[in-house]
């Protein structure tokens, strides 16, 4: 049924899905040119931490590994991080799904794994104050000493090569600065870095979305005139000094 709409929660995240009509857009008023939109379903996810502990997200994986085509999926992040893992299920799940039709919101923050979930999205929108953190992972093992070195190094190699496509072939940070993230450097960053960087793609800025380019020259605006303002009122306070 259009418009109807289906909750399906696991223990950290929650997705709603909504079937859509076909829309028409204007695009051209003298040609008459519409872009169609075709009826399709709306998945929307929202993020919480992974660390799921019971049976994960199956039932979540599930209802996703049922779009058809033309569907889409929303991530709606506030994810301080977690378990690798979880996050490249949704990394396959994006990449057999939903190429190229994903969308994801930096609801807040996205830390860790929540900052690569982000970094997968095909269009990526951010807040005047989301917060964003990369960092290298964390683990361990145990077991006999033979095991335990092959599994890390088996582990370190799958992990870091990972992380590699997802965040220094998208150029979001550079190859000395990965290096750098692999020995232990955190990369902090708010709304402003995140658009210089190509991270985000969008920020969301009084009811409107606009590009993470045209937010940087509001910036820019901003501060420019803050200094104008600036010196005026020093003008004003040495005119106001008696002679």
């Amino acid at each position: 049924m259009i418009g109807a709409k289906k909750e399906l929660s696991s223990e950290q995240h929650t997705l709603y899905s909504e079937l859509k009509p076909e829309q028409k857009r204007l695009i051209n008023k003298e040609k008459n040119l519409f872009e169609v939109s075709p009826k399709h379903k709306s998945f929307r996810v929202y993020i919480g931490k992974f660390f799921e502990l019971k049976k994960g997200l199956h039932s979540v994986f599930n209802e996703l590994r049922e779009a058809k085509e033309n569907d889409v999926l929303e991530l709606m992040i506030d994810s301080g991080g977690g378990f690798v893992n979880e996050g490249m299920q949704f990394y396959n799940i994006m990449q057999e799904k939903f190429y190229g039709r994903t969308v994801a919101y930096l609801d807040n923050k996205g830390y860790s794994m929540g900052a690569m979930l982000f970094s997968m999205a095909n269009k990526r929108i951010i807040y005047p104050y989301s917060d964003f953190m990369y960092h290298n992972y964390a683990g361990g093992a145990s077991g006999k000493g033979g095991e335990i070195k092959a599994r890390l190094e088996h582990t370190s190699k799958k992990l870091e090569a990972f992380f590699h496509d997802i965040i220094v072939k998208q150029g979001f940070l550079t190859e000395d600065e990965y290096k750098q993230m692999l020995v232990g450097q955190d990369y902090w960053m708010g709304a402003k870095e995140l658009c210089q960087r190509g991270i985000a793609t969008h920020v969301i800025v009084e009811g409107h979305e606009i590009t993470a380019k045209a937010y940087l020259k509001t910036l820019k605006k901003q501060k420019a005139a803050k200094k104008e303002a600036k010196l005026l009122k020093k003008e004003a306070n040495l005119k106001k000094i008696p002679k």
